[in-house]
């Protein structure tokens, strides 16, 4: 499932992309046609990510709220331009006047991309791959010079495409895909734990502290809850716990305060981090070969996660693999005993 750190980066390509332009909707799929057609012809007023979910404001008070869940990506082509936030030395994804769904050839050479499905610019959330259409001509929209299609023709079952003059955006498989009212939209935000990125910070820290504090559910399920603190997921979850070096099967009310602190903390570092360069970066003072190595494989990226029956990188004890809340735990047994 896409973690936070995507939806914020989709959320500020459609910043860049949409807000203060006439979207074209269709529904190619059929399964929102409805919603489709209130938002054609409609301008993009803002939009916002908070955790899983994104919120794309459009006039006249409409708000379309996407969480893509465990399949759901959204696939972008024609000419694109890159939030220059989001942009690295190390993990850049082109430069800012970047056109189409590829690196520029300037970029090429400074890009790290791996094969997991992440800092990709063609299709952010779940893997997969996508046939992009790429406008390399700076002078037409027509994109014949290329022998490309404009608009890109259907691939798959396409819910919703949202399209500019220059720009498309595909969204496949989301869990939910609705248009709400802006009361509706934030009670649906009023749901959600915090967001490092979204409201005021020492706020936002005491509501996690003040969460997990009270609760005797144990912190691996906790940080997985959405209602507690927004944004975490499977991988995220694992490497904060590892790198805390905390039990997984701690209560959430034996949790030392400081160490609750710590995790918060961390996650505001860690979510920065996968924002700025579409990876989950979660391993630390890596030398530039390794950092680099760790950039285009996960295998190098991360302490636990996916390392199941491998020696911990710290102690060397086996990482163990259970399932818990239905999904995967990774974790060492000696290092967080």
């Amino acid at each position: 499932m896409p973690e936070g750190h995507s939806v914020h980066r989709i959320a500020r390509q459609f910043d860049r992309n949409f807000v203060g332009r006439t979207m074209r909707a269709s529904s190619p799929q059929g399964r929102f046609a409805e919603g489709a057609a209130i938002l054609d012809g409609r301008e993009a007023m803002s939009v916002q990510a908070v955790g899983k979910q994104m919120f794309l404001e459009a006039e006249g008070d409409i708000w379309l709220r996407v969480h893509l869940g465990l399949y759901g990506a959204w696939d972008f082509a024609g000419e694109i331009l890159v939030d220059p936030t989001i942009a690295s030395s190390n993990g850049r994804m082109g430069q800012t006047n970047q056109r189409g769904t590829t690196l520029d050839d300037d970029a090429v050479e400074d890009a790290i991309l791996d094969d997991a499905g992440e800092n990709s610019l063609a299709s952010i959330g779940a893997p997969r791959r996508t046939r992009v259409h790429v406008r390399m001509s700076e002078q037409t929209k027509g994109l014949a010079d290329e022998g490309t299609e404009w608009p890109p023709p259907v691939v798959g079952q396409v819910r919703l495409r949202l399209m500019t003059d220059l720009t498309a955006a595909d969204l496949r498989g989301p869990t939910a895909c609705v248009l709400q009212t802006p009361d509706e939209m934030l009670a649906t935000i009023a749901k959600l734990g915090p967001d490092p990125l979204v409201g005021d910070p020492a706020h936002n820290e005491e509501r996690f502290v003040r969460a997990v504090r009270k609760k005797q559910t144990v912190i691996a399920l906790l940080l997985m809850d959405q209602a507690v603190v927004s944004g975490i997921g499977n991988v995220y979850r694992a490497e904060m716990l590892f790198r805390q070096r905390l039990n997984p099967h701690t209560p959430g009310r034996d949790v030392p305060e400081d160490v609750v602190r710590a995790l918060w903390h961390d996650w505001v570092r860690l979510l920065a981090i996968g924002v700025e360069t579409g990876q989950m970066m979660t391993m630390d003072d890596l030398t530039p070969t390794q950092y680099r190595a760790a950039m285009a494989s996960r295998d190098d990226r991360h302490w636990v996660y996916h390392r199941a029956g491998l020696p911990c990188r710290v102690c060397g004890t086996e990482i163990a693999l259970e399932e818990i809340g239905a999904r995967k735990l990774y974790w060492c047994p000696r290092c967080q005993a």
